[in-house]
Protein backbone atom coordinates (compact mmCIF):
# COMPACT_ATOMS: atom_id res chain seq x y z
CA UNK A 1 0.00 0.00 0.00
CA UNK A 2 2.86 2.28 1.05
CA UNK A 3 4.27 1.43 -2.31
CA UNK A 4 0.96 2.66 -4.24
CA UNK A 5 0.71 5.73 -2.77
CA UNK A 6 4.33 6.33 -3.64
CA UNK A 7 3.83 5.52 -6.95
CA UNK A 8 0.26 8.05 -6.71
CA UNK A 9 2.21 10.28 -5.25
CA UNK A 10 5.30 11.03 -7.71
CA UNK A 11 2.93 10.66 -10.62
CA UNK A 12 0.96 14.09 -9.06
CA UNK A 13 3.83 15.80 -8.21
CA UNK A 14 5.11 15.51 -11.72
CA UNK A 15 1.88 16.43 -13.59
CA UNK A 16 1.35 19.61 -11.68
CA UNK A 17 5.01 21.13 -11.42
CA UNK A 18 5.08 22.91 -14.91
CA UNK A 19 9.26 22.58 -14.10
CA UNK A 20 9.21 19.47 -13.17
CA UNK A 21 10.87 17.82 -16.37
CA UNK A 22 13.90 20.01 -16.65
CA UNK A 23 14.21 20.60 -12.40
CA UNK A 24 17.53 19.66 -10.84
CA UNK A 25 18.36 15.57 -10.49
CA UNK A 26 15.79 14.39 -12.90
CA UNK A 27 16.96 12.63 -15.90
CA UNK A 28 16.40 12.78 -19.83
CA UNK A 29 16.29 10.07 -22.31
CA UNK A 30 15.61 10.00 -26.10
CA UNK A 31 16.46 10.26 -29.31
CA UNK A 32 16.60 11.94 -32.96
CA UNK A 33 16.16 11.25 -36.33
CA UNK A 34 17.69 13.25 -39.49
CA UNK A 35 18.05 12.71 -43.17
CA UNK A 36 15.36 10.11 -43.38
CA UNK A 37 15.06 9.23 -46.83
CA UNK A 38 13.56 6.27 -49.25
CA UNK A 39 14.20 7.10 -52.97
CA UNK A 40 11.90 5.66 -55.25
CA UNK A 41 13.60 6.08 -58.39
CA UNK A 42 16.83 4.42 -59.34
CA UNK A 43 19.42 4.06 -57.84
CA UNK A 44 16.74 3.49 -55.15
CA UNK A 45 18.35 5.44 -52.16
CA UNK A 46 17.88 5.20 -48.27
CA UNK A 47 19.55 6.71 -45.63
CA UNK A 48 18.54 7.87 -42.17
CA UNK A 49 20.60 9.07 -39.50
CA UNK A 50 19.69 8.38 -35.74
CA UNK A 51 21.19 9.91 -32.31
CA UNK A 52 20.18 8.34 -29.46
CA UNK A 53 21.22 10.49 -26.08
CA UNK A 54 20.57 10.56 -22.22
CA UNK A 55 21.82 13.47 -20.06
CA UNK A 56 21.07 14.42 -16.38
CA UNK A 57 20.20 17.69 -14.79
CA UNK A 58 23.07 19.09 -12.57
CA UNK A 59 21.20 22.53 -12.11
CA UNK A 60 17.37 23.55 -12.93
CA UNK A 61 17.84 24.01 -16.91
CA UNK A 62 21.02 22.88 -17.43
CA UNK A 63 21.60 19.27 -18.61
CA UNK A 64 25.13 16.90 -19.14
CA UNK A 65 24.92 13.74 -20.64
CA UNK A 66 25.92 12.02 -23.78
CA UNK A 67 24.92 11.08 -27.58
CA UNK A 68 25.53 8.23 -30.03
CA UNK A 69 25.19 8.96 -33.11
CA UNK A 70 24.74 6.66 -36.96
CA UNK A 71 24.07 6.96 -39.61
CA UNK A 72 23.60 5.13 -42.87
CA UNK A 73 23.28 6.18 -47.04
CA UNK A 74 23.01 3.26 -49.23
CA UNK A 75 22.43 2.91 -52.71
CA UNK A 76 22.19 0.39 -55.43
CA UNK A 77 25.28 -0.35 -56.70
CA UNK A 78 27.07 2.94 -55.46
CA UNK A 79 28.25 1.87 -52.22
CA UNK A 80 27.40 2.33 -48.62
CA UNK A 81 28.22 5.49 -46.39
CA UNK A 82 28.55 5.29 -42.99
CA UNK A 83 28.76 8.24 -40.34
CA UNK A 84 29.01 7.71 -36.56
CA UNK A 85 30.08 9.27 -33.46
CA UNK A 86 30.00 9.31 -29.42
CA UNK A 87 30.54 12.29 -27.30
CA UNK A 88 29.52 14.36 -24.29
CA UNK A 89 26.31 16.35 -24.52
CA UNK A 90 25.26 19.80 -22.90
CA UNK A 91 21.91 21.26 -22.96
CA UNK A 92 20.33 24.54 -21.75
CA UNK A 93 17.22 25.17 -21.42
CA UNK A 94 15.64 28.95 -21.76
CA UNK A 95 13.85 29.94 -17.98
CA UNK A 96 10.99 31.63 -20.50
CA UNK A 97 10.36 32.54 -23.94
CA UNK A 98 8.81 29.99 -26.09
CA UNK A 99 6.00 29.32 -23.22
CA UNK A 100 4.88 32.71 -24.18
CA UNK A 101 4.35 31.51 -27.74
CA UNK A 102 2.93 28.21 -27.00
CA UNK A 103 2.09 26.86 -23.91
CA UNK A 104 4.30 23.72 -22.70
CA UNK A 105 7.35 24.76 -24.32
CA UNK A 106 10.62 25.70 -24.02
CA UNK A 107 13.53 26.64 -26.48
CA UNK A 108 16.99 25.30 -25.70
CA UNK A 109 20.60 25.11 -26.85
CA UNK A 110 22.65 22.19 -27.35
CA UNK A 111 26.52 21.06 -27.76
CA UNK A 112 28.24 18.07 -28.06
CA UNK A 113 32.14 17.08 -28.42
CA UNK A 114 34.12 13.72 -28.72
CA UNK A 115 35.02 11.15 -31.58
CA UNK A 116 33.39 11.16 -34.78
CA UNK A 117 33.98 9.85 -38.46
CA UNK A 118 31.88 10.64 -42.11
CA UNK A 119 32.87 7.76 -44.45
CA UNK A 120 31.48 7.84 -47.90
CA UNK A 121 31.10 5.17 -50.35
CA UNK A 122 32.86 8.13 -52.84
CA UNK A 123 34.36 11.20 -51.75
CA UNK A 124 36.62 11.86 -48.95
CA UNK A 125 36.25 10.52 -45.88
CA UNK A 126 37.42 12.27 -41.64
CA UNK A 127 37.15 10.68 -38.51
CA UNK A 128 38.43 12.76 -35.64
CA UNK A 129 37.08 15.22 -33.27
CA UNK A 130 33.42 15.56 -33.76
CA UNK A 131 31.21 18.78 -32.54
CA UNK A 132 28.32 20.08 -33.04
CA UNK A 133 26.04 23.12 -31.63
CA UNK A 134 22.04 24.50 -32.47
CA UNK A 135 19.33 25.92 -31.55
CA UNK A 136 16.20 23.08 -30.79
CA UNK A 137 12.41 23.35 -29.16
CA UNK A 138 10.03 21.09 -27.62
CA UNK A 139 7.10 20.87 -26.87
CA UNK A 140 5.64 19.04 -24.02
CA UNK A 141 3.05 16.61 -24.83
CA UNK A 142 2.62 15.64 -21.00
CA UNK A 143 5.04 16.62 -17.92
CA UNK A 144 7.32 13.85 -18.82
CA UNK A 145 7.77 13.54 -22.79
CA UNK A 146 8.58 16.34 -25.14
CA UNK A 147 8.81 16.13 -29.09
CA UNK A 148 11.12 18.29 -30.36
CA UNK A 149 13.05 19.52 -33.17
CA UNK A 150 16.81 20.61 -33.78
CA UNK A 151 18.80 22.56 -35.83
CA UNK A 152 22.91 21.61 -35.80
CA UNK A 153 25.91 22.38 -37.40
CA UNK A 154 27.97 19.69 -37.32
CA UNK A 155 32.07 19.45 -37.39
CA UNK A 156 34.70 16.52 -37.91
CA UNK A 157 38.25 17.58 -37.62
CA UNK A 158 40.98 15.34 -38.30
CA UNK A 159 42.46 12.57 -40.41
CA UNK A 160 41.88 10.52 -43.83
CA UNK A 161 41.47 12.01 -47.15
CA UNK A 162 39.62 15.63 -46.21
CA UNK A 163 40.84 17.15 -42.30
CA UNK A 164 37.77 18.97 -41.92
CA UNK A 165 33.90 17.53 -42.91
CA UNK A 166 30.91 19.55 -41.70
CA UNK A 167 27.19 19.55 -42.64
CA UNK A 168 23.87 21.10 -41.49
CA UNK A 169 20.81 19.07 -40.08
CA UNK A 170 16.69 19.68 -38.44
CA UNK A 171 15.89 16.91 -36.85
CA UNK A 172 13.06 15.61 -35.09
CA UNK A 173 13.03 13.46 -32.21
CA UNK A 174 11.05 12.61 -28.30
CA UNK A 175 12.44 12.91 -25.31
CA UNK A 176 11.40 11.08 -21.93
CA UNK A 177 11.80 12.73 -18.91
CA UNK A 178 12.15 11.21 -15.51
CA UNK A 179 12.35 12.04 -12.24
CA UNK A 180 15.78 11.11 -10.54
CA UNK A 181 16.02 9.74 -7.10
CA UNK A 182 16.28 13.27 -5.41
CA UNK A 183 13.44 14.09 -6.49
CA UNK A 184 11.84 11.01 -5.55
CA UNK A 185 13.26 11.24 -2.16
CA UNK A 186 11.85 14.55 -1.91
CA UNK A 187 8.33 13.34 -2.50
CA UNK A 188 9.02 10.62 -0.37
CA UNK A 189 9.84 12.57 2.59
CA UNK A 190 6.73 14.83 2.14
CA UNK A 191 4.37 11.45 2.31
CA UNK A 192 6.00 11.14 5.85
Amino acid sequence: MKKLLFTTSLCVAAFFNTNAQISKGNVMIGANITNLSFGLDKPNEFSFALNPKAAWFVQDGLALGGDVSFGLQTAKNAGTSINYGVGALGRYYGATGANEVVKNSRFFGEATVGVSGRNPAVGESTNGLGFSFGPGFTYFVTESIGLETLLKYNGVVGFGNSAYGHNLTLGVGFQIYLPGKSTARKVQRDMN
